[in-house]
């Protein structure tokens, strides 16, 4: 089968295209016909460390297909089932996803829509419900909103029934985000919005913030949050990896910081996870109150230039690779 593989070299990334056999299940897996998967920025950039220097590995972190040979002990999914989830490796023919991993695709989605459900959506369940305990009504922060992960927040948060303040550098994005129900929209790429904020919530401050951004907004976030207010830290597409703590903010007005990263966590932390995303969230997407926004699509052999397209920051929304 054809595989795409990635390499860090240089302080920058490359994909190379090669052939490889095709995967057996072991206990507890389930190897799928991939459709489409999707690109994540992360892996994209060096600096974040999930393409870290050295050999090659395969490319890709997440895809929808059919299900086409049951590992031993799996029983919850039969032959033929259209499934979305967590998949290394995902740019290719044919991978494979931990069972407690994988999710059903509702029937309202395509393959695009279903590649590009699984790793923003369950980073937002678990930053906005998990950790973030979002309520209806509370305001929600989302920096870099025009982002994978910021539009996805945005349209949880809205569906979850929160009022939503973004910002981005791109007044064009911007107002493409207003007629998905972004309520505030703030064009700025620096740390200099949390007097809008403030005004915007009469005062009071952002119930829950999201940092896509990095350390360069890390102290604005901290000056935008109101009492009792909580922050994610998502990304740092910036590099910064350090900010400014006001030890008496956060002691004062009772803050909570917390990151959302599945590095370390195991197979069972994460598949907690997914057991929340599909009693909490799947029935949004099947109801079509949340429908993932595709930016772009490319087929298989295009990586290359679906990367580029990436890099170049024009997208709003996800980028799809269909398979």
């Amino acid at each position: 089968m054809k595989s795409w593989f990635i390499e860090s070299r240089d302080g920058a990334t490359a994909l190379e295209m090669r052939e490889a056999p095709i995967p057996e299940p072991a206990a507890g897996q389930v190897r799928v016909r991939i459709r489409a998967a999707s690109l994540n920025r992360g892996e994209f950039i060096a600096g974040h460390g999930l393409t870290k220097p050295g050999a090659a590995k395969p490319a890709g972190g997440e895809a929808a297909g059919e299900v086409e040979k049951l590992g031993a002990g799996v029983t919850k999914f039969r032959m033929g089932e259209r499934v979305m989830g967590r998949c290394p490796g995902a740019f290719t023919e044919y991978g494979l996803m931990d069972a407690r991993e994988a999710i059903p695709v509702p029937a309202s989605l395509s393959w695009e829509e279903a590649a590009s459900v699984p790793l923003v959506f369950l980073v937002v369940y678990d930053m906005l419900v998990a950790q973030g305990g979002l309520k209806p009504g509370e305001w929600l922060l989302v920096t870099g909103v025009s982002s994978g992960v910021g539009v996805a927040a945005l349209q949880a948060g809205k569906a979850l029934g929160a009022k939503v303040v973004g910002t981005s550098g791109s007044k064009e994005k911007l107002e493409k985000l207003r007629g998905m129900g972004l309520d505030v929209p703030l064009c700025t790429r620096i740390g200099n919005f949390s007097e809008s904020v403030l005004k915007a919530t009469d005062g009071n401050g952002a119930n829950l913030a999201v940092n896509t951004v990095g350390g360069s907004m890390f102290a604005e976030c901290l000056r935008a949050l109101g009492f009792e207010g909580r922050l994610a830290i998502v990304g740092y597409v910036d590099g910064v990896l350090a900010g400014e703590i006001d030890l008496d903010a956060v002691h004062a007005k009772r803050l909570r910081i917390f990151g959302v990263s599945n590095k370390l966590r195991n197979a069972e932390q994460r598949a907690a996870t997914v057991r929340g995303f599909v009693a909490d969230f799947l029935p949004l997407f099947a109801s079509g109150r949340i429908k993932p926004l595709i930016d772009r699509t490319y087929e298989f052999n295009d990586l290359p230039a679906a990367k580029s397209y990436m890099e170049s920051n024009a997208h709003v929304g996800k980028i799809i690779l269909r398979i």
